[in-house]
């Protein structure tokens, strides 16, 4: 597997009262929605749309793995950055950190390893070139989706 070091990508969101529990604290959960929306807009931002990977080729990326550490909770109406970088990349799979930063900090960091796979029979299947060159680079920047 190529070892690459890629840009951050930053994705920026507003933390709402159905993204909190009874405590008015992200519930655990969610931090795996909040990685799934970065991850889908970084992968839009390095020209490498998830949508076309999968109407051109029959492909799609799913969680192999996922792993999170909890470091402090985001709270309700925290404003919220998810950054996205690309840490390796094999021939069917990629893996990525996900660092979630609230006011305060770091949140949550989470590091994702995603399958590619055929849709239909979920067969593994190789990265096709131009996502494997999206995901080395993954095009960041310091734009945010929200505020």
């Amino acid at each position: 597997m190529d070892r690459h070091q890629g840009a951050i990508h930053r994705y920026g969101f507003r933390v709402y009262f159905e993204d909190t529990d009874a405590g008015g604290v992200v519930y655990y959960a969610n931090y795996l929605r909040f990685a799934e929306r970065a991850r889908t807009e970084a992968l839009r931002k390095a020209g490498i749309p998830h949508a076309e990977l999968v109407a051109n080729h029959g492909l799609m990326f799913m969680v192999h793995r996922a792993e999170i550490d909890y470091v402090r909770p985001a709270k309700l109406d925290d404003s919220v950055v998810v950054e996205t970088e690309t840490l390796e990349v094999g021939g069917a799979t990629v893996t990525l950190r996900q660092t979630v930063r609230g006011p305060e900090g770091i949140c949550a960091d989470l590091r994702i390893k995603l399958a590619c796979v055929r849709i239909g029979g979920n067969k593994p299947a190789r990265i096709p070139p131009r996502w494997r060159e999206g995901l080395a680079i993954l095009c960041g920047d310091d734009e945010a989706g929200g505020d």
